[in-house]
């Protein structure tokens, strides 16, 4: 099967892409490495241009200051039509949201009428934000989400405004307009599929891939200090729980400064991250979640201990009994308290370690992963 895989962010339509062609497929990777993150493509359509130089990105600055117009997304369009070529023949497409391109609405929709003229079946990833999953986050009876902070403060608007964005009107229509043309909607995790389960074209849940056989399993031992590491993405910073880690982090030094060592690192590329959180224990994730995302799933196999979404309704979904994850929910007392536990009863991590890696292998080994998505794209 050949198949063009739109978009990337968090490795997954890369771990993806390894695990179909372990199992014989053509894969071509179409996309802008996700900004500083620097994910691999091999069709590149980001802004190059635009964000060549201090006067190109003051200018784009500028231009929209003035009109409201990202002259980067007008960019990254001509540069997806410029290579459109590359782009004809493909048994199946699949798109990792309904933006995925990254373009103006209006370019958005004309790439996408022509993937579907010049390739088989469309599909779309429920992975990651988009407008029926932002619109479910209103009115879902889960605990907390996403939007949580927002909720409980308006003002805080311009933090979300990325997320928010998917509201407008014509976000919406873009939504219609790929779900319309597209043969099913695949969630990734439990967020996903947790909000959009039972909607037209839906299908089950399929879980992240991870390529377990890429992974180096560094050697750290459990003596002397706990290591945590907090990696923060400042344009994420409120939507991840940094904020709420950060607290956990203070209640933890006030009381076992000489027992714990933090690493913190902000907005580095991909490979920088995982070399940096190589040293660690325990590697704090997300908070506003329900599952793990790649970055956490990565860290697990490689025998980290990860703060994360692993809650009743995940523990439920895959069946288990013991905890593979610290479930971190927005209590950093809670937080503070489930990593104490580890300072105080080291033997604790090495069973959490065995299960979380014995968890990924079973769960999210990119090549069975992709069997599914086979199977889904064949039906």
């Amino acid at each position: 099967m050949k198949v063009l895989l739109i978009g990337e962010y968090s490795r997954f339509h890369n771990s993806l892409k390894e695990g179909l062609i372990a199992l014989g497929h053509e894969v071509t990777l179409v996309g802008s490495g996700d900004l500083f993150k620097n994910y691999p493509v091999d069709i590149d359509i980001s802004p190059r241009w635009v964000t060549a130089n201090k006067m190109t990105s003051f200018l784009r600055k500028a231009i929209y200051k003035l009109t409201r117009t990202d002259i980067a997304l007008i960019e990254t369009g001509y540069r997806f039509w410029d290579q459109r070529s590359q782009m004809k023949g493909y048994d199946t497409v699949q798109l990792i949201n309904s933006w995925s391109i990254r373009t103006t609405v209006g370019k958005e929709k004309k790439c996408i009428s022509f993937l579907e003229q010049h390739n088989g079946k469309l599909f779309l990833s429920a992975c990651g934000t988009d407008t029926a999953w932002v619109e479910s986050l209103f009115n879902d009876d889960l605990p907390y989400n996403l939007l949580t902070p927002y909720l409980k403060d308006k003002g805080l608007a311009a933090n979300y405004a990325s997320v928010l964005d998917y509201l407008r009107p014509d976000r919406k229509a873009l939504y219609a307009f790929v779900t319309e043309k597209v043969r099913a909607i695949i969630p990734t995790d439990m967020d996903y599929y947790l909000a959009l389960k039972g909607m037209d074209k839906v299908t089950s849940l399929i879980p992240t891939p991870v390529n377990l056989g890429k992974l180096k399993i560094p050697s750290v031992s459990i003596d002397g200090p706990l290591v945590i590491f907090h990696g923060i993405n400042r344009m994420n910073y409120l939507k991840k729980g940094n904020d709420v880690f950060e607290k956990a982090l203070h209640i933890l030094e006030a009381n076992y400064a000489h027992k714990i060592k933090v690493i913190t690192v902000e907005s580095i590329p991909y490979q920088e991250y995982i070399k940096a959180y190589d040293r660690a224990h325990v590697l704090l994730d997300q908070v506003y979640s329900h599952d793990q995302g790649y970055n956490a799933l990565e860290a697990m196999a490689k025998g980290k201990i990860v703060a994360t979404g692993a809650g009743m309704h995940f523990m439920k979904h895959y069946g288990l009994t013991a905890a593979i994850a610290l479930d971190a929910s927005p209590d950093p007392s809670l937080i503070a308290s489930q990593l104490e536990q580890l300072i105080l009863h080291p033997e604790e991590r090495v069973l959490m370690v065995e299960g979380a890696q014995a968890f990924v292998k079973a769960h999210h080994d990119h090549i069975q992963v992709a069997r599914q998505y086979l199977t889904i794209w064949s039906s």
